[in-house]
């Protein structure tokens, strides 16, 4: 990897909190609520946000689909007892199926999209109850992919460690002593079964984030890249993926407002 994505975690640590009883103070916010999936990603952003508010001020959410796997659940549990946090689970078996009886021919991918946003249909509903602010658990890597759903795991009043590449979010979970099972299992989003992130998008996340660090903060050409040592096919695939979902990192489109009455004096009098 390259040398500058090995993180000081004793200063990111630090970073982090900040930023979020920073975030939340001008909310006027002491609480946040996030999913807890089992995941390394949650886990990290729920060990961060006990450590700098308390344990009473964090509430995880677990969320589970009829064919998740339980290893999730059971990931999931781990974490909040091992952070002393009190855990809410809402299935959300029966949301996702009132759409997908309906189209009984949907696809993976979008089955994977609804049971995202009804997470966050969950979570902001907790939020609510809670009155705590919706914490997002994407990190930089799956950011500069478009490996999100709109509206779904995108959706958040803060991200956390939007700004660290999955390698770093791995170095930092090591450093604040998260469980050695949730760090070690293949990383998932568990839409269905089997799914793994790195089967879904062709390459390692390894692999991902130095390309995408030489691309987007170094800005190397992808030729530059695949000369490094990573490969052509990687690069190029890396790249591709990165370009195709741009969009997905944009504000929505929108005119400007356009009134031609605004450019008359007489319309200010």
């Amino acid at each position: 990897m390259h040398p500058y994505l090995n993180l000081d975690c004793e200063r990111e640590t630090a970073r982090i909190c900040r930023f979020i009883a920073q975030t939340l103070c001008e909310a006027h916010c002491s609480k946040l609520v996030l999913g807890l999936s089992g995941g390394i990603d949650s886990t990290l952003i729920a060990t961060l946000a006990v450590r700098c508010l308390g344990a009473e001020n964090v509430l995880g959410v677990l969320m589970p689909y009829r064919t998740s796997n339980p290893d999730s659940t059971a990931h999931g549990l781990l974490a909040a007892k091992t952070l002393h946090i009190h855990p809410r689970r809402f299935e959300i078996t029966l949301m996702v199926e009132a759409l997908s009886k309906a189209n009984p021919h949907m696809s993976a991918l979008r089955m994977g999209n609804i049971m995202a946003r009804c997470r966050m249909t969950v979570l902001y509903d907790c939020s609510a109850d809670f009155g705590g602010l919706v914490a997002g658990t994407s990190n930089r890597t799956e950011t500069l992919l478009g490996y999100f759903t709109l509206y779904g795991d995108s959706a958040a009043a803060l991200k956390p460690i939007a700004h660290l590449y999955k390698c770093q979010v791995r170095q930092l979970a090591a450093y604040l002593g998260l469980p050695q099972v949730i760090i070690d299992k293949a990383p998932s989003a568990d839409l269905w079964e089997g799914q793994t992130d790195e089967s879904d998008l062709g390459f390692t996340y390894d692999q991902a984030d130095e390309v995408l660090y030489l691309l987007s903060e170094c800005h190397w050409s992808i030729a530059q890249v695949a000369a490094a040592g990573i490969g052509a096919e990687i690069a190029q695939a890396v790249a591709k993926r990165m370009a195709a979902n741009a969009f997905k990192r944009a504000e929505p489109a929108a005119l400007i407002p356009d009134n031609p009455l605004a450019q008359s004096p007489a319309a200010v009098r």
